[in-house]
Parts: structure tokens; C-alpha cells; sequence
């Protein structure tokens, strides 16, 4: 899996992760989820809260073969105050 490529949206609760995903195993991957963890940031940088969500991995995913997929990570509005904003910095993925 790449780094998240993190966009801005429109609303300061929600963002666009773009992640790239290559099977380097022998056989395709049939399932899977993806987690990430979305932070509620300050204009200086502090860190007040963390929200998870989860999503399904893009399957399948042939062995030898990539995938690049963009999700809308959004947090409830009212967790980001006004001047806040968030950042997706953990993602990881369940193969299965």
C-alpha cells in the first residue's frame, strides 16, 4: 500500500485519500478492509481528537496487479470547530 495522498474538499470535516495498492503475492486478494484514522487539528497543529472509520478494500486485486482507489473520509461537522481541520495520517489495511 502507498502513503496516503491526502486533497482538500469543500468542508473542513472531509478530505479525499487517494491510496495505491499492488498485490506482490502469487494469488489475487479476495478481501479486505481499510482503516483509517482521521485527526481533528488545530490552526497550530494540535491534535484533539482521533475518529476511525473503516472501508472495503477494491477487490479483487489479481497477483502481480495495482489498484488505486480515492475514498471521502469525513468526520461529523460539529467535531470540527471552526478553524479546525482534519487530516488522515494512519491507514491500514486487513488483506484477507
Amino acid at each position: 500500500m502507498s502513503d496516503p495522498v491526502r486533497t482538500g474538499t469543500d468542508q473542513r470535516w472531509c478530505e479525499d485519500v487517494t491510496l495505491v495498492f499492488r498485490n506482490s503475492g502469487g494469488t489475487a486478494v479476495r478481501s479486505g478492509t481499510v482503516a483509517f484514522g482521521t485527526h481533528v487539528v488545530d490552526a497550530l497543529g494540535i491534535d484533539w481528537a482521533t475518529r476511525r472509520s473503516t472501508v472495503t478494500l477494491p477487490v479483487p486485486i489479481t497477483a502481480g496487479g495495482r489498484e488505486e482507489r480515492t475514498w471521502t473520509v469525513c468526520v461529523d461537522a460539529w467535531r470540527v470547530p471552526l478553524g479546525m481541520h482534519i487530516k488522515t495520517r494512519d491507514v491500514s489495511v486487513d488483506w484477507e
